[in-house]
């Protein structure tokens, strides 16, 4: 029985007041999480949105799927590029702090992921948007360290 994982990402003007939403479902238990930030990408927030969720998990003992409507993540993992930025010291990319917080968790999860179109009825995912544009939309934002530390460089 794998852990299914459903995420999105949110961001009011990309930087902007942004956030994320997560669901967990694993034999029937179903959980949500998000959490909105007062200056971020959108992005940023869809690859949190799944390091969140991997670091959410009580057990390795299952098979990971994750279900996202993001290129940007879901083709720099399945199709290997996250690993090639990693061997050549991320030069020149972006969310740099977020890759590397994913990539402590990809080994230990090895997670599979599904791209959704979104905005297109997928159910958790609609429900995921709902999750990231409440949170962004939410009072006391959170600040994006990694986001607002790489601006002011």
């Amino acid at each position: 029985m794998a852990i299914l994982i459903y995420t999105d990402g949110s961001a009011k003007g990309n930087p902007g007041n942004g956030g994320y939403g997560v669901i967990l479902k694993f034999m029937g238990f179903e959980k949500e999480l998000s959490e909105g930030f007062r200056l971020t990408t959108n992005n940023r927030m869809e690859l949190l949105a799944i390091i969140v969720a991997l670091e959410a998990l009580k057990t390795t003992k299952h098979e990971v799927v994750i279900y996202s409507d993001s290129k940007y993540v879901v083709d720099s993992v399945e199709k290997g590029w996250v690993f090639n930025w990693q061997k050549k010291g991320f030069k020149g990319k972006k969310n740099v702090d977020l890759w590397q917080r994913y990539l402590k968790l990809h080994p230990i999860y090895n997670p599979k992921f599904v791209w959704v179109k979104g905005h297109a009825g997928h159910p958790e995912n609609e429900r995921c948007d709902q999750l990231a544009v409440n949170a962004a939309e939410g009072k006391n934002l959170l600040v994006d360290e990694g986001y607002e530390e790489s601006i002011r460089k």
